[in-house]
């Protein structure tokens, strides 16, 4: 009888913590720094510390589920397992629009950044090129992916450093020392509580992708423990370098109005560092695109291959390892596929495709969370209410808010997806009346790997 490969656990804390943060890509604090200071009227971190606090709420249930059910799928297995397997089906579908577009959002990026600075070269060449290397990373194995993650994280950390290091600097040589401690970031006669809260909406986006880091919960060394530490560090440490650095940045440039405000960062790196550093900066911005487009080709990958495993899609097809990579290589083969889309699209357009995925899966992570409780409740286990009725509460009040508070046209499009998913829903559970099909490995089964 031949044994099935199955995913390798390799991955220990650091390594999911990075991951993490690639997929938040800390550079973005810069990539939109001009778009939230323009809406909250110069108190860009104000507006973060406020997506920090809400999205902290999100990530204790993601800890909290990932406790719980220690296996790949993310939002899909926890809701199909704490309130219904349709239902989980359903939130699955949803976060595909996320997963599947997320990585040729962030390609289309990078080409963005290489097309500004050489117009000779056509955009599609630099996606084609993140593409083939992205891919060829991650179909090797997650191993090779983690190492040439600890490289991209470092130098995207370093532009990090060095912007930070001049921009106080600036504000030095300008304003004396006593310039670096100021309140006017955090609530100036421009801001109010309005324009911070609208900023906090939008910063919110930054931090998209926290939670991917639990579709690797199988390839985690004691996922039990790391799993839940590595969401809040994520969240924690992503969270503190966005306010860090959008406070010093708007130290720099008081205020909210721009020239351009899209591009305001570049700007201001060749303010505070000339033309040498506004290269470095470039070269920052587009290594932070593959670092990111990495972890998030490898996640989805892991997804479609978890839905696939039960059946959910065709096993045959996404539900297979390479016999000789242990990853699903056809998974991340179809990933590339639907990044050639960016080609044909600009960003504004691509980034409508991942809002509306991700804050369905945030809002009932928590209420699976809350599910998972009185589930436990009924069978006698008494959990802690704080941490499992409270804490989701919240979390999934404020995710339904920022997932009411997005456009037409992102909601008109998620709304599109989740019927077209209903359809597929249907047509595998015979109008209703079965469930989707479960896979046949337990969770005790998988954790003990």
């Amino acid at each position: 009888m031949t044994t099935q490969p199955t995913l390798t656990r390799t991955l220990k804390l650091p390594s999911l913590v990075l991951f993490g943060l690639a997929y938040l890509t800390p550079l973005i604090v810069l990539g939109i720094f001009g778009v939230i200071a323009e809406a909250t009227g110069g108190a860009s971190p104000a507006a973060y510390l406020i997506a920090l606090v809400a999205m902290l709420f999100t990530a204790h249930s993601y800890g909290r589920m990932a406790v719980a059910y220690p296996v790949a799928g993310s939002a899909y297995t926890y809701v199909r397992k704490s309130i219904d397997s349709r239902a989980g089906f359903l939130v699955g579908w949803a976060v595909l629009l996320d997963y599947l577009f997320l990585p040729m959002v962030i390609w289309l990026i990078g080409g963005s950044y290489l097309t500004a600075e050489f117009p000779g070269v056509p955009i599609g060449a630099w996606i084609v090129g993140f593409i083939v290397i992205t891919t060829a990373l991650n179909v090797v194995g997650i191993k090779v992916a983690d190492k040439a993650n600890y490289v991209l994280m470092a130098f995207q950390l370093l532009v990090i450093v060095f912007f930070v290091a001049l921009s106080i600097g600036n504000v030095v040589s300008s304003s004396g020392a006593s310039g670096l401690a100021d309140t006017q970031p955090f609530f100036n006669d421009t801001s109010s509580f309005a324009t911070i809260s609208a900023g906090a909406a939008i910063a919110a986006y930054s931090f998209l992708g926290f939670d991917a880091v639990t579709t690797l919960t199988e390839e985690t060394i004691e996922p039990r423990k790391n799993m839940p530490r590595a969401i809040m560090l994520i969240a924690l440490i992503g969270g503190g370098i966005f306010v860090v650095v959008s406070y010093i940045t708007q130290l720099v440039h008081p205020g909210g109005v721009f020239e351009d405000s899209a591009s305001a960062a570049s700007a201001i790196a060749l303010q505070i560092g000339g033309q040498l550093f506004g290269a470095v900066f470039l070269a920052g911005l587009v290594m932070a695109q593959f670092a990111s487009g990495l972890a998030a080709q490898a996640s989805a990958s892991r997804l479609i291959y978890a839905m696939g495993r039960d059946s959910v899609l065709p096993k045959a097809a996404f539900g297979r390892l390479s016999a000789r990579f242990h990853t699903p290589v056809l998974n991340l083969i179809v990933i590339g596929v639907v990044g050639l889309i960016a080609i044909f699209l600009d960003v504004a357009t691509s980034t409508s495709f991942i809002n509306f995925g991700a804050f369905t899966a945030f809002t009932m992570v928590n209420v699976a969370v809350i599910a998972h409780y009185l589930r436990e409740r009924r069978a006698g286990n008494l959990l802690n209410p704080v941490s499992y009725v409270a804490v989701p509460v919240v979390g999934a009040i404020v995710c339904a808010y920022l997932l009411s508070q997005l456009d037409s046209n992102a909601i008109t499009l998620g709304l599109s997806w989740l019927g077209l998913g209903i359809v597929v829903l249907a047509l595998i559970t015979r109008g209703f009346r079965t469930a989707p099909p479960e896979m046949a490995a337990t969770e005790k089964e998988t954790a003990a790997v």
